[in-house]
């Protein structure tokens, strides 16, 4: 475990040490933005640290109000909601449209957020092989007594491919499924407005498709939320236990969200710097005989087949001041994970670097591909 004694930004402390940052998921480099510590600084000052109350009681107050309708118009959605953490967004989606669905089809390396997220009362739950629409349709057809509900994350946060959304979608439509879509990773970042996969791939009209997403990736705050029609957000707060039983969100963190907002959607250059910069990475790891995976995304995995080489490599990045982390989340993949993240604020001079220090490994290493 890294212990951090700095802010994150493209450079961060620990033990008293400078490294150079590919880690974490501040992709636009908003977490430590000056303008957004000063919203925060200042919603101290008028509300305090918290409002000790759920939204539901007396834990609402105007900033809420307001970053729920400026995530609303980010997201061109009639309301919004927003809750303690994303975390927590698709488990709410999955019992609010429990009536709706009787089976579940799962991607196998979704976030466990989703699995996690699985009510206790359903009794079919079928995952698919990571993005293979084709082995979905045939557990589609073989359950065609169920009504089904297909949940996938939108950009996969250990590997960075986005998920074949167009083509789960054709599935949807034939097969009258709904699709819930993490977007975690991908708000912010991927779509001609930084609105994730829905966006990216031209659906944001299909009603049958809804998005779980959060606040502390790309736009650099802290919070879950979730966006649709008035019908729907109305459930989620008369409905949903997690959000009636919840502490509200912290004032510093609802009003740096309403801050990150603004920042993100009058910078349109951050998404395409960061999105330039994870292409340039991306494509010179490949050159260099690692094995990553093709979508341009801010999120680089370099696989191995052993465990110990990719904790290996990860060390030998920390002594050369670099922190690209070896990741072993609970994520079904059958390959170690050595993850690069790119963010908006890394320098060009940071970038050779790294990539100096992955070829320093190969030659005297090899790529563990063999």
């Amino acid at each position: 475990m890294i212990i951090l004694d700095s802010e994150v930004g493209n450079y961060v402390t620990s033990g008293g040490k400078k490294f150079s940052y590919f880690a974490g998921n501040n992709y636009l480099g908003l977490a430590n933005h000056p303008l957004i510590k000063e919203a925060s600084i200042r919603s101290i000052e008028k509300y305090g640290l918290n409002f000790s109350a759920s939204r539901q009681t007396t834990g609402t107050s105007g900033i809420h109000l307001e970053l729920e309708r400026q995530l609303s118009s980010f997201k061109k959605k009639q309301d919004s909601v927003i809750f303690a953490s994303g975390y927590m967004g698709n488990k709410i989606l999955l019992r609010i449209l429990r009536e709706e669905y009787s089976a579940l089809f799962i991607d196998k390396c979704a976030h466990a957020s989703i699995t996690d997220g699985i009510p206790h009362d359903v009794s079919r739950v079928c995952f698919y092989d990571h993005c293979s629409t084709e082995h979905l349709e045939s557990l589609l057809k073989r359950t065609k007594k169920y009504k089904p509900l297909i949940i996938t994350d939108g950009l996969f946060s250990l590997t960075g491919e986005i998920a074949p959304l167009a083509d789960i979608m054709h599935l949807a439509e034939e097969y009258d499924a709904i699709v819930i879509v993490d977007d975690a990773h991908s708000t912010g970042i991927l779509g001609k407005n930084g609105r994730g996969t829905v966006e990216y791939f031209f659906l944001e009209s299909k009603e049958n498709l809804y998005q779980t997403e959060t606040m502390s990736k790309a736009l650099g705050a802290y919070g879950g939320f979730i966006a649709g029609s008035t019908e729907l957000i109305n459930s989620i707060r008369g409905r949903s236990t997690i959000y009636q039983a919840s502490t509200s969100l912290p004032p510093p963190l609802v009003s740096a969200g309403i801050a990150c907002l603004k920042i993100m959607e009058e910078h349109p250059g951050l998404r395409k710097r960061v999105l330039d910069i994870g292409r340039q990475i991306k494509t010179e790891i490949s050159g260099l005989g690692y094995k990553t995976t093709p979508d341009d995304t801010p999120i680089i995995p370099v696989f191995f087949r052993s465990y110990e080489n990719a904790g290996r490599l990860s060390a030998f990045l920390m002594k050369n001041d670099i922190i690209v982390p070896f990741v072993n989340y609970p994520v079904n993949i059958e390959r170690f994970v050595v993850r690069i993240t790119a963010s908006a604020s890394h320098t060009d001079e940071q970038v050779d670097e790294l990539l100096n220090v992955f070829k320093k490994w190969r030659n005297k290493y090899g790529t563990d591909n063999n």
